[in-house]
């Protein structure tokens, strides 16, 4: 089964490799966590500390390069006694605390409308506030001054530990696809209006969750993060909540019915948290509902470590996951929300502008990559654009017709790799005349997409010639076609 799974979403095993290194990236953290905390004389948190944020730092560096791993060399660190300090303040005045965390946590999704290398900063800036809701409850210990120092010195050698092996060890990575600012003195930046759910979401959760369950409410808390965190669109946060909360909920009830077979501090229970988190990871790009099934399965399973009574608080849990899934849903669709259709309309853009160099007879493979990855970009919104359909007064035409859209332009890429490594040197007079006709029609495209008048789109002429760039241009021109009649249909207005 796991053999059929891995050639569906995982043809080349690259993720499970990654995953892989990943896990050993954790345990390598995880086995100094350990020697750090007997030398120092610390509390068992630290080293939970350590393995949430070598799992967190390899997801998040994996397609990072050697300049950013060293951005979060002090990145992590920082960030860790950023949030040991919001950690000191929760723990006398709850409410002081979290006004903290809310502005905290927010403010790393804030920094994405500084560019890349901000967002990727951010990202992991995150991290050490994700571990304080997991170290909370029969996990956490006071935080003095010396502990916060030991906090930051864990987090460094987390971080050096994916930097390392990632370095080492996932040289093959491609870069990840990155949408580009969109500067506008008329909208508010997505990145605002995400930082703003978020920071709603957040707010409702911790008041709920201190209202109904003052002993637990972390839970409520790191669902509705998670359900916040990275949403796209309306119709993304749908996918991602469903997804998120039916996988954590059928956690919980799994390693609640496995925990009873372990007793307090069983090696066992140990061995299979990380036999869980490994098979998340891997599976995690098949579909969130795995990761989020294993992390909260590895949760309960740390509490009963402890010895926390896993059993009797099953409904507990399932209740803090739901209000928090709710929560982080409806801060997205209600505050400030960013509509799937204006995210289709602005990532196929995007594309299509990076189709442009592609067809000029300079085209190189630099020009055919960056194709390539503003059209994974675009592909990420297809399940956003599904979800979407039965709340839409559309119903099957939005769907359908949108879905089309992002197909037609991904149809174009693998003609486009084509293309970068096909033109003839020096180019023929009708290569040439063909290229320019597929230019203008490209142009006509994207005016049709922004809904501005301009050139009209007239098929290209074909040429006598079979050459290799000739059938490229064709195949690219004939999938231009299609886009604008779906364009003019009106579907996506």
């Amino acid at each position: 089964m796991l053999r059929s799974t891995s050639l569906r979403f995982d043809p080349g095993l690259r993720h499970l490799r990654a995953a892989a290194v990943g896990l050993a990236a954790t345990l390598g953290a995880y086995a100094s966590a350990l020697v750090v905390e007997h030398f120092a004389h610390l509390h068992v948190d630290t080293v939970i500390q350590a393995v949430v944020l070598a799992l967190t730092a390899a997801r998040a560096q994996r397609r990072m390069d050697g300049t950013d791993r060293l951005l979060g060399l002090a990145v992590l660190p920082l960030a860790t006694l950023a949030a040991s300090a919001v950690r000191y303040v929760m723990a006398d005045h709850a409410y002081a605390g979290f006004a903290l965390f809310v502005v905290a946590v927010p403010a790393t999704v804030w920094v994405r409308r500084f560019g890349i290398r901000a967002t990727r900063a951010g990202t992991l800036a995150v991290l050490p506030f994700v571990a304080l809701l997991i170290t909370q409850g029969p996990v956490m210990a006071p935080v003095t001054g010396r502990t916060a120092l030991w906090s930051a010195v864990i987090a460094l050698i987390a971080g050096v530990w994916v930097a390392a092996l990632q370095t080492v060890l996932a040289r093959d990575e491609p870069p990840a696809p990155q949408a580009p600012p969109k500067p506008s003195a008329r909208r508010i930046r997505p990145s605002t209006r995400m930082a703003l759910q978020m920071a709603a979401a957040l707010a409702a959760a911790f008041v709920a969750g201190h209202l109904l369950w003052p002993d637990h409410w972390p839970w409520p808390v790191l669902t509705a993060f998670l359900v916040c965190s990275g949403a796209r669109s309306r119709g993304d946060v749908l996918v991602k909540g469903v997804q998120r909360t039916v996988g954590a909920a059928a956690g919980t009830v799994v390693a609640t019915l496995v925990a009873g077979s372990f007793g307090p501090r069983a090696d066992a229970a140990v061995v299979l948290i990380f036999v869980v988190l490994a098979v998340a990871s891997w599976l995690r790009e098949a579909a969130y509902a795995y990761w989020a099934c294993g992390v909260t399965a590895a949760l309960s399973l740390l509490y009963g470590w402890f010895g926390e009574a896993s059993g009797d608080l099953l409904r507990t849990r399932l209740a803090g996951i739901a209000l928090g899934g709710l929560l982080g849903v409806g801060a997205s669709w209600f505050v400030l929300p960013i509509r799937t259709r204006d995210v289709l309309r602005r990532r196929a853009a995007d594309a299509l502008a990076a189709l442009g160099p592609v067809l000029s007879p300079g085209t190189d493979a630099r020009d055919a990559e960056d194709f390539t990855r503003a059209v994974e970009l675009l592909e990420q919104i297809v399940p956003a654009l599904r979800a979407r359909a039965p709340l839409s007064a559309r119903r099957l035409s939005g769907r359908t017709r949108g879905v089309e859209v992002v197909e037609e332009i991904r149809a174009c890429a693998a003609p486009a790799v084509t293309l970068s490594a096909a033109y003839p040197d020096p180019v023929p007079a009708e290569v040439d005349a063909l290229s320019a006709q597929v230019s203008r029609n490209l142009i006509a495209v994207r005016k049709t997409l922004g809904r501005r008048p301009g050139v009209q789109f007239r098929p290209a002429v074909r040429p006598p010639s079979t050459a290799p760039a000739v059938t490229a241009l064709l195949d690219i021109d004939d999938h231009l076609s299609r886009l604008v009649v779906l364009l003019d249909s009106g579907s996506e207005r």
